[in-house]
């Protein structure tokens, strides 16, 4: 398995593997999947804020995806981010999103972020739960059925995990520059 950066030649498989999500599961509340165009414009969003955005490959093949994303668009969460990985069916079990999570705090570590929130659709989306317990996230609380889809009531689990001090000591860096990117 090799992970790597993604490019914008990996968002076709990108926009692929979230639109089959968005349509057969509960991990993300979006009812249509987004068209490449989308989710180049989201890619590029990602990057301009200098965050992680991630490919993984099996013998060659797109085996999934990780990206960090500023969590809120206020100047005062700009030591935080949110994760999101999705992993192809056919690469499930295989590894691969811990190999993308655990490079992804390595990545936001190293840029002096200080928290990593997961926000997982639907409670029962055990695997993903698992996966951000495996790699050092805590349960912060569950939302209780305020998402509408798959024609039920999904929970939201929220997880945290401090990267590098976490909230022990005052941030040494600037942040991600939310204020200037979000316009707040």
């Amino acid at each position: 398995m090799i992970v790597r950066d993604a490019t914008e030649a990996d968002i076709v498989d990108i926009a692929g593997l979230y639109g089959h999500s968005v349509l057969h599961g509960s991990g993300t509340f979006e009812y249509a999947p987004p068209p490449p165009s989308e989710m180049a414009s989201r890619f590029r969003g990602v990057k301009a804020l200098g965050l992680p955005y991630l490919a993984a490959e099996i013998d060659g093949r797109f085996a999934g995806y990780g990206a960090c994303t500023a969590f809120r668009p206020r100047t005062g969460y700009r030591f935080t981010v949110e994760d999101s990985v999705y992993v192809a069916d056919w690469a499930q079990g295989r590894g691969v999103g811990k190999a993308l999570l655990t490079a992804l705090i390595e990545r936001c570590e190293a840029m002096g972020l200080r928290q990593m929130v997961a926000v997982i659709g639907d409670s029962a989306n055990a695997a993903s739960t698992a996966l951000h317990r495996a790699c050092g996230f805590e349960d912060a609380g569950t939302f209780r059925s305020v998402g509408w889809k798959h024609e039920r009531w999904l929970d939201v689990v929220f997880m945290q995990r401090a990267l590098g001090q976490g909230g022990g000591t005052p941030p040494e860096a600037d942040g991600l520059d939310i204020a200037e990117t979000w316009g707040r």
